[in-house]
C-alpha cells in the first residue's frame, strides 16, 4: 500500500520527520523517502531501498543533511519517491500512494503529445512522475490535484512540498487515509495516526475524500472541500493498520476487537483457548476470548528482532521461509489442547496450510481458525492491498477455477448459501483444519463502525459501489 508523513514547524523538522515516516514502515516495502525544504536552503531529497534494510537504517545516519522547517517522507510500495519538480506552479516535491491502473494509457497520451518520462530508475513507469505530469497540468495546485482525480483509474493520496507549505490531497474516494495532527508551534499529516502520539501531536483532524488542504506551522487552510461519497478500504482495519491508529475515527485495535467478540459470542466450537496469529490476528482473538468466554493465550509468538513486518520477499519461497521464521510456536502450550486461531485473511493458503502443519507435529489435539474477513474472492482495484498479480493466487478462485464454475461467482460471496459453504469446507479441507469460520461482511462492517456505503468491500464481493469506470468526479 505505502504510507506517508508530512511535518511543518517553527523549528527544524528533520528529527520529527524521519520518525514519523518509519511510523508508516509497516505499510510499504519497496523505498523510503525524505524531501525537505529550507528558506534560503531549497529543497533535499533522499531515497533508499528498503527491500533488505530497515528505513531507519537507511537515514539515520545522514538526517543533519535534510535541513528545513518542512518535509515530507514515503513509504512507498512501487517507484522511487519523492520527485523533485520545477513548473509554473513553483518547485515542489511530490510524494503518493497511488494505484494507477491506466498508468501506460496516461504515459502513451504524454508521449504523444511530445512530453517526456524521466525517471526509469526500477525499470518501468514511475508512478509518483506521471502524478506530477497531471498536476503541473493545472493553473494551480488544486486543478492540477483535480486533474489527478480526474484521470486517474485506481486511486491517489498525495502530499506536495511547496515553497508555502505542504499540500495534502486524498484520493478522490478516500480509499486510503490521511489524518492531521497538531501541537504547538507545528502541524503534521500521515497515513498513521499513530506517528503522532510520541511526537507530542495531538489527532486534530481526518482529511475527507477528495479534500485538498494546506498545512502551515500555525494551522490549517481547505483548499478543496470533501467529496460527498467515500469508500474507505477495509482492509485498513482488518490487516494494514497499526493497532494504536485511527481512521475516520475508528480505531484499528477497537474494530478487531469487535470481531473477534462478534464472532465467539456465536460460535459453537469447543475449544480450549483462543490465539493470535500476529500481529493483525491478535485484537481479534483477544475479542474472540471474550465473547466466547475461554482464556486468550500466546501459543505462537512472533519473533521481532530480525524479521519485521515490513520485510515482504517476492519472491514466493522466500515468502514462505520469512513466514515461518518469525513465527516461533510455544509448545508448552500447544501439546494436547483444543486451540483457536484468529487471522486476518487467507489469501493464497500457503502460510496457513504449513502453520496448521507445525502445530499438530507440535502436539496441537485441535486447530480451529476465524478468519476476520470474508473470504477474498476478487482481486483489488484499488489499492495496493497484496502482492497478488493475478486473482488465480487467490485460493478460492483456484478451487472455482478447478471446479469449471467461475460463471456463479457471485453465488461463492454471499456468506451461508450452497456454494459458500462448500468453498469454506474446501478451504478447511485443504489446510488441514477442524473447523473454519470467516467473519460476514455485516459482522465485518458492524465492527469497523462506518456506514456500510463509506467502506470498499469489493474484494469480497466484488460490489464496490463505484467501479473504475465510474469513480472519477
Amino acid at each position: 500500500m505505502g504510507g506517508l508523513c508530512g511535518i511543518i514547524s517553527k523549528q527544524e523538522c528533520a528529527t520529527e520527520l524521519f520518525y514519523g515516516t518509519d511510523y508508516n514502515s509497516h505499510l510499504g516495502t519497496k523505498r523510503g523517502g525524505l524531501a525537505t525544504y529550507g528558506e534560503g536552503q531549497g529543497f533535499f531529497r533522499g531515497i533508499h531501498n528498503l527491500e533488505s534494510a530497515y528505513f531507519r537504517n537507511r537515514f539515520e545516519d545522514e538526517l543533519d543533511k535534510f535541513a528545513g522547517r518542512s518535509g515530507i517522507g514515503v513509504i512507498s510500495d512501487t517507484d522511487a519517491q519523492p520527485m523533485l519538480v520545477n513548473s509554473h506552479l513553483g518547485r515542489f516535491a511530490l510524494a503518493t500512494v497511488a494505484k494507477v491502473n491506466n498508468a501506460e494509457e496516461l504515459a502513451s497520451r504524454f508521449l504523444s503529445e511530445g512530453m517526456y518520462l524521466t525517471e526509469f530508475s526500477s525499470g518501468k513507469i514511475n508512478i509518483t512522475e506521471l502524478i506530477s505530469l497531471l498536476i503541473v497540468r493545472g493553473k494551480n495546485f488544486v486543478e492540477g490535484i483535480e486533474n489527478v482525480f480526474r484521470e486517474v483509474k485506481g486511486s491517489c493520496t498525495m502530499l506536495i512540498l511547496t515553497e508555502d507549505g505542504i499540500i495534502a490531497a486524498r484520493d478522490a474516494w478516500g480509499r486510503t487515509p490521511l489524518a492531521i495532527g497538531k501541537k504547538d508551534g507545528a502541524m503534521a499529516v500521515s497515513s498513521e495516526s499513530t506517528a503522532f502520539a510520541n511526537l507530542g501531536y495531538r489527532t486534530c483532524a481526518f482529511i475527507g475524500p477528495g479534500e485538498i488542504v494546506r498545512l502551515r506551522a500555525d494551522g490549517m487552510e481547505q483548499l478543496r472541500a470533501p467529496s460527498r461519497r467515500m469508500q474507505v478500504c477495509s482492509f485498513l482495519w482488518v490487516y494494514y493498520g497499526f493497532p494504536t491508529s485511527v481512521y475516520d475515527g475508528k480505531n484499528v485495535e477497537e474494530a478487531r476487537f469487535r470481531c473477534g467478540k462478534a464472532m465467539g459470542e456465536t460460535d459453537d466450537a469447543q475449544v480450549d483457548c483462543a490465539c493470535g496469529i500476529p500481529d493483525s490476528g491478535i485484537g481479534m482473538a483477544v475479542g474472540y476470548a471474550a465473547g466466547h468466554g475461554v482464556p486468550y493465550m500466546r501459543t505462537v509468538a512472533k519473533y521481532t528482532p530480525t524479521w519485521a513486518r515490513s520485510f515482504m520477499p517476492s519472491n514466493q519461497n522466500t515468502r514462505d521461509l520469512v513466514a515461518k521464521m518469525k513465527l516461533i510456536p510455544n509448545r508448552d502450550l500447544l501439546e494436547g489442547r483444543k486451540l483457536l486461531f484468529c487471522d486476518d485473511s487467507i489469501v493464497r493458503g500457503t502460510q496457513l496450510r504449513n502453520n496448521a502443519k507445525t502445530l499438530r507435529d507440535l502436539g496441537a489435539k485441535e486447530i480451529h481458525m476465524r478468519i476476520a474477513c470474508p473470504p477474498l474472492v476478487y482481486g483489488c482495484q484499488f489499492v495496493n492491498f497484496s502482492a497478488s498479480k493475478n486473482e488465480l493466487e487467490l485460493i478460492t478462485r483456484r478451487i472455482i477455477r478447478e471446479w469449471n464454475d467461475e460463471e456463479h461467482l457471485e453465488e461463492y460471496t454471499v456468506t451461508g448459501s450452497e456454494k459458500y459453504n462448500r468453498l469454506v469446507e474446501e478451504i478447511r479441507r485443504r489446510l488441514n483444519l477442524d473447523s473454519l469460520k470467516f467473519s460476514s461482511i455485516d459482522t465485518l462492517v458492524k465492527s469497523i463502525g462506518l456506514p456500510r456505503e463509506c467502506i470498499c468491500l469489493h474484494c469480497f464481493d466484488g460490489s464496490s459501489a463505484f467501479t473504475l469506470e465510474e469513480q472519477n468526479l
